[in-house]
């Protein structure tokens, strides 16, 4: 909404409202990261199998038969597991990817983490790159596509003609992977601690 004018808000969303509806839809049918029945790894889905147990907690991916295994005390464990499992997986694939794709640039990072966020990436203007936890379930063109994309922002700090062209240097089809990157739904952390 514009700032520092009166706005009629319900008739501001009355006006919109056959767009809104249009692209909330278009969202709620994207692929989700998590769900209550699936996870996304590497853009596959992976069923999640929970076996109650009173036993030690165990994260069993089987990416040959398209699932996880959860054997916790609790279901609500879950999500924990597998946050544990992405953030691990997650961190040992930026220390790589990065290593490798940074080594041929005339800019350095200074430091990379992994935690959660609502974006993919995020870069400062000091030189950090943050990625979120959730990098992992993405297919690997993806992945990689937002490497590049954090990448080009310790050159250009904006989304500018130069920073395209930043980006296309690294990454020739950005565009076709960021129009993949956008059909697909990170999940919320704040969702499943409810």
């Amino acid at each position: 909404m514009p700032r520092g004018r009166p706005v009629d808000l319900e008739s501001a969303i009355k006006s919109r409202e056959s767009w809104i509806l249009k692209h909330f839809e278009q969202m709620a049918a994207n692929p989700r990261v998590l769900d209550d029945s699936a996870v996304m790894y590497n853009g596959d889905r992976l069923s999640i199998v929970f076996q109650k147990t009173e036993d030690k907690e165990e994260f069993l991916p089987d990416l040959q038969r398209g699932e996880v295994v959860v054997r916790a005390s609790d279901r609500s464990r879950i999500l924990e597991l597998v946050r544990r499992w992405f953030v691990r997986e997650t961190s040992q694939y930026v220390v790589r990817k990065l290593a490798e794709v940074s080594a041929g640039l005339p800019v350095k990072y200074r430091r990379a983490d992994v935690r959660e966020m609502k974006n993919w990436g995020y870069c400062t203007r000091g030189g950090r790159l943050s990625f979120s936890w959730q990098l992992i379930a993405l297919p690997q063109s993806l992945r990689d596509y937002v490497i590049m994309h954090e990448l080009a922002h310790l050159r250009e700090f904006n989304h500018s003609a130069a920073f395209k062209k930043r980006l296309a240097e690294l990454c020739p089809d950005y565009r076709a992977r960021e129009r993949a990157l956008n059909k697909i739904t990170p999940g919320s952390l704040a969702r499943y601690l409810d």
